[in-house]
């Protein structure tokens, strides 16, 4: 399965398009455009996204971006971990 990233259309400013469209060139990602995704009190404050249901800020753009790269990374050990359980 491969991890997913959600962005809210009403958060993406210019960095943060450039950064959707940048992680949607990586074909081990699911990179989603939504009307909403329902957390309008951050929305309006800081760059943010959702990676697998789980909600990732960052001040900028670009440490948004550090920030989902580390998500997708733990997600992906947390994956690992559970399989390796199996």
């Amino acid at each position: 399965m491969k991890p997913m990233v959600e962005f809210c259309i009403n958060n993406l400013t210019e960095d943060v398009e450039k950064l959707r469209v940048e992680l949607e060139q990586d074909h081990e990602l699911d990179v989603l455009e939504t009307s909403c995704l329902g957390h309008c009190e951050l929305c309006a404050t800081s760059p943010y996204a959702m990676v697998n249901g789980e909600i990732v800020t960052g001040e900028t753009a670009e440490e948004l971006g550090r920030n989902i790269r580390k998500e997708i990374e733990n997600y992906q050990q947390r994956m690992k971990d559970l399989f390796d359980l199996l």
